[in-house]
């Protein structure tokens, strides 16, 4: 009989990626650009305190940035930096023959760029679209919500041959709600009060790799 094939991932992580992976709110950074930022970053958290629906304010805070030009998001990229801790446990998933994936209520213009620089290849993020050079104001495609976070997580997982309960889930919002509660282990990072409360686990930071203590405990528990 052949042996497990080593080239098989035997867990997936799945990562929400602002104020998670990266240190920031990126539709706030695109905000400084449209000068809208304090407006847009007070929308952001009554969202992440799960007290606005995620695709109303999405579609509220991209509404500002109307006319911003698209070259302004090679601006927001460089002033992106990710968590304390966040290339370390990349690395450290990788090693232990984890695929790493991130889920985005943010923007793949960003998210796309972060993702390759940590050698990430899949990843859900909403898109804006661009008219003549500036952003319109309006997203394209499906938003990225919390169902459709939960959806992507379980879509991977599929793709890969994996139980859900070999997942792993980390985020800080109620947007991050339906996939840490999907996951076989949710972790709420750095997370708003609602968020931590319902989540099976939470780490409160500031460095993102503590996550794995969390896996090796719920493992050690498991078994």
């Amino acid at each position: 009989m052949p042996g497990p094939d080593p080239t098989r991932p035997v867990r997936l992580l799945v990562m929400d990626v602002d104020s998670t992976l990266i240190s920031q709110e990126v539709i706030e950074l695109i905000a400084d650009h449209a000068g809208t930022r304090d407006e847009v970053a007070a929308v952001t958290e009554r969202a992440m305190r799960g007290e606005l629906d995620f695709a109303a304010s999405l579609r509220e805070r991209v509404a500002t940035l109307a006319g911003v030009p698209i070259d302004a998001l090679d601006d927001v990229r460089r002033r992106a930096t990710f968590t304390p801790g966040a290339r370390e446990l990349v690395a450290e998933a990788r090693r232990r023959r984890w695929e790493v994936a991130l889920v985005s209520g943010g923007f793949a213009e960003v998210v796309g760029p972060l993702a390759a620089e940590l050698g990430i290849t899949w990843f859900r993020a909403n898109r804006l679209e661009v008219a003549d050079g500036r952003l319109t104001g309006r997203t394209s495609g499906p938003v990225v919500d919390r169902a459709a976070k939960a959806s992507a997580l379980r879509e991977r997982a599929a793709e890969l041959g994996l139980d859900v309960r070999d997942t792993v889930a980390v985020g800080d919002g109620a947007n991050d709600l339906d996939m840490i509660g999907a996951a076989g282990i949710g972790i709420a990072f750095a997370a708003k009060p609602l968020v931590r409360a319902q989540a099976p686990y939470a780490v409160d930071g500031p460095r993102l790799d503590a996550v794995l203590d969390v896996v090796d405990r719920a493992d050690a528990a498991r078994a």
